[in-house]
C-alpha cells in the first residue's frame, strides 16, 4: 500500500534519497554536509549488528563439515527484517534521513553476513561435503530471499489491516 505523499514544496515524497549527481553542484555540497554522519551512524550499528552476529554464533558454533546454521538463521532473519524495515520506511511513514543507513545498511547489514556465508561455502566444497556445500548455498539464498518477500507481504497486509480496523472504528 503506496502513499501518494508530498513533501512541503510539492515534490513527491521520497523516504530514501536518490544516487547523488556529483555533476551538480547542489547535490555535491549536499553530500558533504551529511556525508560524515550517515557513515558514524552506519560504523555505529555495523558494531551493533556484528556484535550480535557474533554472540549467535558464539552460542551456536558450527561442528567442522556440519550445516553452518547460526550464519543461515542470522540471514534469513535478518532478510526478512530487512523487508520488514523497508516497506515501514518507504510505504508506512516518513523516516529520519539516518534510520534507514543505522538500521538497514549498519544494524542489519552488520548483522547478515553473505561473505561468511561464501566462505562457510567455499570450506564445505571437500570430499564429502559438496553435496553440503550445494545444499547450504541453495538454501540460503532461497530462504533469504523468501523471508524477505514474506516480511514486506506481511508487513503491508498488517498495515492495511490496521487501517481498516481504525476506519471500522471511526
Amino acid at each position: 500500500m503506496t502513499s501518494e505523499r508530498t513533501e512541503k514544496d510539492g515534490t513527491p515524497f521520497s523516504p530514501i534519497d536518490s544516487d547523488v549527481d556529483l555533476h551538480t553542484s547542489g547535490q555535491r555540497q549536499e553530500l558533504s554536509a551529511t556525508h560524515g554522519l550517515v557513515l558514524a551512524v552506519i560504523a555505529a550499528g555495523g558494531a551493533l549488528g556484528a556484535l550480535a552476529r557474533f554472540g549467535l554464533a558464539q552460542v551456536w558454533p558450527t561442528p567442522a563439515g556440519g550445516f553452518p546454521w547460526a550464519t543461515f538463521v542470522t540471514n534469513v532473519i535478518g532478510c526478512f527484517l530487512i523487508g520488514v524495515l523497508m516497506v515501514v520506511i518507504t510505504d508506512i511513514r516518513k523516516a529520519h534521513p539516518l534510520t534507514r543507513p543505522f538500521l538497514g545498511v549498519g544494524i542489519l547489514g552488520g548483522f547478515t553476513t553473505f561473505s561468511t556465508y561464501a566462505n562457510e561455502t567455499r570450506a564445505l566444497i571437500q570430499p564429502g561435503t559438496v553435496a553440503l556445500a550445494f545444499t547450504y548455498l541453495a538454501a540460503t539464498l532461497l530462504c533469504a530471499l523468501l523471508a524477505a518477500l514474506a516480511a514486506m507481504r506481511l508487513t503491508r497486509g498488517l498495515h492495511a489491516a490496521a487501517l481498516r480496523r481504525m476506519e471500522v472504528a471511526k
